[in-house]
């Protein structure tokens, strides 16, 4: 296994870090990796961007996501 190391971390993050691990069960490095791995997508299932729009469920109706025509106010210079 390789190691990573984060230099200049603020210690308010780290603290962050511990409390959410403690409350998770688990060591700070645990917390770490599990942060990274779902930060890098390695959970994720290798569909692609267009695949994953694919299987979003079909609702509400076009009307619903129309931009307003709206385009603001008339400024004067």
């Amino acid at each position: 296994m390789a190691q990573l190391i984060v230099r200049n971390i603020d210690g308010e993050l780290v603290q962050e870090l511990k409390v959410r691990a403690a409350r998770n069960g688990q060591s700070a490095e645990e917390e770490h990796r599990q942060i990274l791995r779902r930060a890098l997508g390695a959970n994720n299932s290798g569909l692609s961007l267009k695949e994953m729009l694919e299987q979003m469920p079909d609702v509400g109706d076009d009307e619903d996501f129309e931009r307003s025509q709206d385009r603001g106010r008339t400024v004067e210079l």
